[in-house]
């Protein structure tokens, strides 16, 4: 006796396990990375600390003269392919330079007072950044204000 399986019953066994399986869950490692390291990876060139400092959590800054206010910096970057380390310096590097190009629009010299602001967790620290990776994209989201520096 042969048994015959019709596309039928194949079509209805593919879509009731796509139905009733449980969702996959994407990767989203959030890690704590080094600022300083970041400050030194490839692509930090960009970074003009003549025209722009920067200067996270706590760190002591010169008196701010004026404060142009708050300002988020929310990038992501391609991580397919890459460590996850390595993308998280990558897309720092691009939350600084908007930071910097925002604080050149507003007539700024300092963005002071900068924290992770990833998923809205607020962490402020003078050495580590956070960053999220998954398979596919890395990001980062900081706060900071956006001053002039008293001279």
């Amino acid at each position: 006796m042969k048994i015959f399986i019709g596309t039928g019953f194949i079509a209805c066994l593919l879509i009731s396990t796509l139905l009733f399986s449980p969702p996959a869950k994407a990767r989203d490692a959030k890690s704590m990375y080094s600022i300083a390291e970041a400050l030194q990876s490839r692509g930090s060139e960009q970074l003009d600390s003549s025209k722009v400092q920067f200067f996270f959590g706590d760190q002591s800054h010169p008196p701010i003269a004026e404060n142009y206010g708050k300002f988020t910096s929310n990038k992501k970057t391609n991580a397919v392919g890459k460590k996850d380390k390595t993308a998280c310096q990558w897309v720092f590097l691009s939350a600084m330079i908007s930071f910097q190009k925002r604080a050149l629009h507003e007539g700024g010299d300092a963005v002071v007072n900068i924290h992770s602001y990833y998923k809205k967790n607020d962490i402020s620290s003078e050495t580590k950044f956070m960053c999220g990776a998954g398979a596919i994209i890395a990001g980062v989201t900081f706060r900071g204000d956006v001053v002039k520096l008293s001279k």
